[in-house]
């Protein structure tokens, strides 16, 4: 069996190809969910990482967490969350990734692990504000990820889910990626994509953005929806483009919903949505998610 590996030591080549080997067998096992005591037995007593220098090492539960993720292991993504909730988050070990911060909700908004990304949400909360803060606008490499967060990416990839829960964990709208551009200004950069694909998608992304943004937001998309102001209305509709560079305030819905979300503790978001006074038809997304 792949998983029945063992270390041997003395010969590096021998022991690296055993390393490779080991990894994979991890890997498959983690995509085939298999049971967490099996993938927890696995991680802690197999070599997976062949270092510079000779040194072997086993993989972090935050690396068999970006694991779960990607293959959408929830119950291993659930116990690693509930037993390591800080080691589970911490920046993986170069040997498995280049970039050294904690890349963790940008992949569950990569994938779209709507579940996975709000334990993840929820086991942040308990960390110190400023640790808090970290993950939730962490900036991605600027080589690989363009410097975007992953409310940036939840845009880009138009993940109405996602938007909503960052944004009320709260995960910052203001930020600018590399290229100076703020999420409003990367989802207003998908709607002009032709052919207009999903743009029920892309305007109800919008809609979450609105209840979160400050009024007084400067985006670099602003001037190009003055220069080509026909095209956007009929893209984004009157109200939203008026609203959007500034020649309207925004609607006595949108107004009030600013107000009533901000009542909303991220402890308790999603699940006080259902307790808005508004008809189900009104409420942005219909988020059911266990705790």
């Amino acid at each position: 069996m792949p998983w029945s590996v063992r270390w041997v030591g003395g010969c590096g080549a021998q022991s690296q190809k055993q390393c490779k080997k080991s990894s994979f067998a991890f890997y498959q096992a983690v995509r085939d969910l298999l049971p967490v005591w099996f993938l927890e037995d696995m991680r802690t007593m197999e070599a997976f990482h062949w270092e510079d220098g000779g040194k072997v090492s086993v993989y972090s539960p935050s690396e068999a967490l970006l694991y779960a993720l990607v293959h959408d292991h929830q119950p291993y993504a659930r116990h690693l969350l509930t037993k390591f909730p800080q080691s589970a988050l911490a920046v993986p070990s170069q040997s498995f990734s280049c970039c050294q911060s904690a890349p963790h909700l940008a992949m569950a908004v990569r994938y779209n692990r709507v579940r996975v990304l709000f334990r993840i949400l929820k086991a942040i909360q308990a960390f110190p504000p400023d640790d808090r803060a970290g993950h939730l606008d962490r900036r991605g490499c600027s080589r690989v990820e363009g410097g975007k967060t992953a409310l940036h990416m939840a845009c880009e990839l138009v993940r109405p889910e996602c938007l909503l829960l960052l944004l009320g964990h709260g995960a910052s709208p203001c930020l600018r990626d590399s290229a100076g551009n703020t999420p409003l200004d990367t989802l207003l950069q998908q709607i002009s994509h032709t052919p207009a694909a999903n743009m029920r998608a892309k305007l109800l992304c919008l809609d979450c953005l609105f209840f979160f943004v400050p009024q007084d937001l400067q985006f670099a998309m602003r001037q190009q929806l003055l220069d080509n102001r026909q095209q956007w209305q009929d893209m984004l509709g009157e109200n939203r483009f008026q609203c959007l560079v500034g020649l309207a305030p925004p609607s006595l819905f949108v107004g009030a919903m600013r107000v009533l979300i901000r009542t909303i503790s991220p402890e308790h978001f999603p699940e006080a949505l259902d307790n808005l006074p508004l008809p189900h038809f009104l409420k942005p997304l219909d988020l059911k998610l266990e705790s």
